[in-house]
């Protein structure tokens, strides 16, 4: 018989083992997996890859398997590249990503670096091991090397943990940077030397804010010492540009401010000043680098109310940070924090002018997007037309290559009736005609998301914004560059673009915009109410222009209001455009007599 102590050590006996023969397996299936692709025997190497996967190997195991072959690991990583099979490309890749979440896993474990800070006040073998596996871990290891640094019981450890600082290397950055907040006087000054000794140009402006806010002269002093060791021209800069410039670095992705890429997420961090800790937020790696453009704006603008140029590169990374199709904004800001149309509606006019810009020149079609729109909500025709530098980049944006940019400028211009003429007032025209004539088929002409609902949305636009302008009489659009477009909008499926291309036309002094009319108003295939419409649009064209119908139009109209069988709605309204096209005595007279009774 057993008893419980026995039965106890022979269970975990058997689960050693089983252990045991799942990681040979592992091992085994990893070595095959590699031996086939590199002999080009893809049907066998997908066979084993499928295998190691199924068997849902230890992230860590898989890794150390990497790390004692790396020539094997490098096939892996060029067979994901070069492969001529898809489904080995996509088992590849599958396996890699195991190996990253290992390697993630084994450089952020809490455990792993507490003990590692611990280590670096042992020997000096010690040290230097706890360094290496310190700088794997990264900015991970900052809060706890932090912590160990704050504690007055650990006095002893801080001179080893300040000399392992610079050793981090530049993935200790931004959460040194953001524990630049703490009130640890001396704490502060070992970051800021820490900083220095690291020597990343992206520490700069966090320094340089030291130099120019900090309360103490011993800080400040240290600050400038470590900006000396980066680059001593920094000195000679205000804090606000170079957070301004390490901004832009962020919005145009720079290759020297890439997170680590061993996990599908980034870490924004944050000084806690209650915990007085260091805090980080998980976001998603596609809109990082906005996120951090937008952080370095919101700085320059602390360390300078009055430096502009930030809030109009925080819009424009706002507006790319929407564009990069995440799901939802980061948790940090809340879930009352507005979208950044918001924010761009209540901006001044100079910012968003240096948005759009941006988005001009960068060719990026959602910032100029949103820009334009909260241009088009807020501005007015000067505000519209603002010159920045030799630029306007309104007026730029009517040649954009996205045509929703184009036809949005088109319409925010036009619905602000400029009443100043100006070169490209011919491309105004040009682009709301050519959004008129957009419809559900385009469909499938593709950029920048668009469909049919967009279609939609956009001819009823330009067809509104060319009312307005025709309605008011401006003189500075020139519609009759649109006529052949407002023509084609009479016989539109849409019966608001009917309705509204016929008041249109109306004010054009045309035959053929006329004749359109009256052919939309004689047109049974249309609805009754279009019908009417479109007599009182005949009946606007005639008092501003007179009438231009050819003869055999005039009898169709009169054959309309003489019949018994007319809506009476419709021929009223038919008769009104007859009257109004000021006809000779003789088709009135007829009218009256076809009437009488005697």
């Amino acid at each position: 018989m057993f008893n419980g102590k026995t039965a106890l050590a022979v269970i975990a006996v058997a689960l050693c083992s089983v252990n045991a023969c799942f990681a040979q397996a592992v091992e085994d299936s990893w070595d095959e997996f590699l031996h086939y692709t590199v002999i080009g025997r893809f049907d066998l190497a997908k066979g084993y890859a499928q295998e190691l996967l199924a068997g849902n190997p230890d992230p860590e195991k898989l890794l150390e398997l990497s790390k004692e072959n790396p020539q094997g690991y490098q096939i892996l990583v060029r067979a994901k590249e070069t492969a001529p099979d898809a489904e080995l490309v996509d088992l590849c890749g599958r396996v890699l990503a195991i190996i990253e979440q290992g390697r993630f896993i084994r450089r952020s474990a809490p455990a792993i670096i507490a003990e590692e800070v611990r280590r670096l006040t042992s020997t000096e073998r010690g040290w230097f091991i706890a360094v290496e596996r310190l700088r794997d871990a990264g900015e991970y290891a900052i809060p706890f090397m932090l912590d160990a640094l704050a504690d007055s019981s650990r006095e002893d450890e801080m001179p080893n943990i300040v000399r392992a600082f610079p050793r981090i290397g530049r993935g200790a950055i931004r959460p040194l940077a953001a524990s630049l907040q703490t009130d640890n006087v001396t704490v502060k000054a070992e970051i800021i030397t820490a900083l220095g000794k690291i020597a990343y140009p992206q520490a700069q402006p966090y320094l340089k804010y030291v130099v120019e806010k900090d309360e103490s002269a011993k800080l400040r002093t240290f600050a400038q010492d470590s900006l000396r060791q980066i680059d001593p021209d920094a000195l000679q800069i205000p804090a606000a540009q170079l957070f301004y410039d390490l901004g832009e670095k962020y919005y145009y992705h720079a290759q020297s401010l890439t997170p680590t890429e061993d996990v599908n997420f980034a870490n924004v961090w944050f000084w806690d000043p209650d915990s007085g800790k260091l805090a980080r937020e998980q976001v998603d790696n596609g809109y990082f680098n906005e996120l951090m453009a937008m952080r370095c704006c919101e700085w320059a603008l602390k360390a300078d109310a009055g430096f502009g140029p930030a809030i109009g590169l925080w819009l424009a990374a706002f507006f790319k940070a929407e564009s990069a199709g995440v799901a939802k904004m980061p948790d940090y800001f809340g879930d009352r924090h507005a979208d950044a149309l918001v924010y761009a509606t209540t901006a001044g006019v100079e910012y968003l002018h240096q948005a759009l810009a941006r988005a001009v020149k960068d060719k990026n079609a959602y910032v100029a997007l949103g820009v334009i729109e909260a241009l088009g909500t807020t501005a007015g025709e000067k505000s519209l037309l603002y010159k920045l530098g030799p630029s306007q980049p309104l007026l730029q944006s009517l040649t954009f290559g996205d045509r929703m940019v184009r036809y949005s400028a088109a319409i925010a211009i036009g619905s602000a009736g400029p009443t100043e003429g100006f070169a490209e007032s011919k491309l105004v025209t040009a682009n709301l005609a050519e959004a008129l004539g957009q419809g559900p088929e385009a469909e499938s002409a593709g950029g920048n998301g668009w469909n049919a609902e967009i279609a939609d949305s956009y001819a009823l636009r330009a067809a509104e914004t060319m009312f307005k302008l025709a309605s008011t009489r401006n003189r500075v659009v020139d519609l009759s560059g649109a006529q052949d477009a407002l023509v084609a909008g009479v016989s539109d499926a849409r019966s608001q673009i009917q309705i509204l291309s016929g008041q249109t036309l109306a004010h054009l002094d045309s035959p053929g915009a006329q004749r359109a009319i009256a052919g939309m108003a004689l047109d049974t295939g249309n609805a009754a109410e279009v019908r009417i419409l479109a007599f009182d649009s005949l009946a606007t064209s005639a008092k501003l222009n007179a009438n231009m119908l050819p003869e055999t139009v005039v009898d169709a109209v009169y054959e309309l209001i003489s019949s018994d069988d007319t809506d009476p709605d419709l021929r009223s309204a038919a008769a009104a455009a007859y009257g109004a096209l000021n006809l000779p005595s003789r088709k009135a007279k007829d009218l009256i007599l076809d009437q009488a009774k005697s």
